[in-house]
Parts: structure tokens; C-alpha cells; sequence
């Protein structure tokens, strides 16, 4: 994965607008991948769902808490993706109160796809969904790679700690010390 360009493709995502009356303002706009990856250094995690117990309990938490740390380290955003529509990712952000991580809907999953961490979860009722991976892209290019262990369809598991935000932010504090 490590020097793969990320994926083109359009997003279907929901963003406020005030200019429009009613208790949904919000209005489609479509972002591609260049909005989102060119010309920035970002982490990118992607899940099998939210409101899911691992998602919401630690990694999307922890990644909120710890974004300081990661834009110390020259990170300008940090992604989550999942195989989810706008208005479910939207919610699941409000319930999270957050500030800094920005969610991403994948909800045909083809950016998964493409990223080839599509599985299926029909043993848990999900459908195909995104393999639980994380990733550093500098200028839509992967230059850090995170998956867990155990990549399959219905995998009884949903393995979580290569991608941990904790991880990552040491593999981006070890590698500056190595290049000072």
C-alpha cells in the first residue's frame, strides 16, 4: 500500500446551509478525493461502522483527543471513512461532539473498494463494509500503512490496535526523530 496514490472518487456529502429555513439545512455537495487529500499531509482511518462499540468508544474518541498531538507532528487533517450515507455519518459526528476530525461518507463503498479493504459483514447484519485500517497520505500518496490483522469476509473478530490513533502518532513521532 505504502506509495499508492489514493483512490479518485466522488463523495455524496451533506453540509449545512444556512440559507435554507426549516430543521435541515443542509444541502448535497459532492467532494472528491482531490478536496480532501491533494496537497496536505492527513491521516485517514476508516471502520466498519458508526455508532459502532469500538468506533465510538475508542478510536474516533481518541483520535479527537489526541488531533493536537498529530498536527505537532505537520498533520493538517485527520479523515475517518466508513462504508456509511451522509445523514448517518453526520449524526454519528453530532453524538460525538466533534471538533477536529472530519467523517467522510463511503456510502457505496467504492473508495473502499478501490482501496481493496472492502469485506463483507453478514454475520453481524453490516453488509459489505470497510476493513478497520488507518494510513498517513502526503499529497494523495500513502506513506504509512495500518491494517489489522485477520483481513477476510465475516471475520468473527474486529481486531483493533494497528490502527490506533496512538500507533500511528508514535510511527509519526519515531519517524521525525529518525529524520532529524
Amino acid at each position: 500500500m505504502i506509495g499508492r496514490h489514493i483512490p479518485q472518487v466522488t463523495f455524496k456529502t451533506r453540509v449545512r446551509d444556512d440559507s435554507i429555513d426549516g430543521p435541515n439545512p443542509f444541502r448535497w455537495e459532492d467532494k472528491t478525493s482531490n478536496d480532501y487529500f491533494a496537497g496536505k499531509r492527513v491521516v485517514v482511518f476508516s471502520l466498519p461502522g458508526a455508532f459502532t462499540p469500538t468506533c465510538s468508544t475508542y478510536q474516533l474518541p481518541d483520535f479527537e483527543k489526541l488531533y493536537p498531538e498529530f498536527q505537532a507532528q505537520g498533520v493538517d487533517e485527520i479523515y475517518c471513512i466508513s462504508v456509511n450515507d451522509a445523514f448517518v455519518m453526520n449524526q454519528w459526528g453530532k453524538s460525538q461532539n466533534l471538533e477536529n476530525i472530519k467523517l467522510i461518507p463511503d456510502g457505496s463503498g467504492e473508495f473502499t473498494r478501490k482501496m481493496g479493504m472492502l469485506v463483507c459483514k453478514d454475520n453481524l447484519g453490516f453488509g459489505m463494509r470497510s476493513w478497520r485500517y488507518a494510513a498517513i497520505v502526503d499529497d494523495s500518496v500513502v506513506t504509512g500503512w495500518f491494517e489489522e490483522p485477520g483481513f477476510e469476509d465475516n471475520c468473527g473478530d474486529d481486531p483493533y490496535g494497528e490502527s490506533a490513533p496512538q500507533r500511528i502518532l508514535s510511527h509519526l513521532t519515531d519517524s521525525d526523530v529518525a529524520a532529524a
